[in-house]
């Protein structure tokens, strides 16, 4: 388990797997095994009985999550995949930093 720069409605870039290349925005974090689900991406395909919910059944498409080391976030001012930097303000707040183009990452 490791401490991580990445949050929920972040923009995020695969970085190596079948989706690389692809962005989506982080749906969930699980962070007790390291992994995040991305929207539109790793997507599997499930098959379901019919119930209540689906009384027809068939086959859904379902998001599966990604190891969180495959992503890197990518900076909303330039457009680029980055690591990110910490830094804290002078009203005492901490904020992430891009590390390519030294802008604030959180609003």
């Amino acid at each position: 388990m490791g401490i991580y720069s990445i949050k929920t409605k972040d923009t995020v870039e695969v970085i190596t797997g079948k989706d690389k290349g692809k962005r989506g925005k982080i749906i969930r974090l699980i962070l007790p095994i390291d992994k995040v689900v991305v929207e539109k991406l790793n997507v599997a395909k499930r098959h379901i009985k019919p119930s209540n919910k689906h009384p027809h059944g068939g086959i859904i498409e379902k998001e599966l999550p990604l190891p969180i080391s495959n992503v890197m976030l990518v900076c909303p001012k330039c457009s680029k995949q980055t690591r990110i930097g910490k830094k804290f303000l002078e009203d005492g707040v901490k904020v992430r930093l891009c590390k390519k183009c030294g802008e604030v990452i959180d609003k």
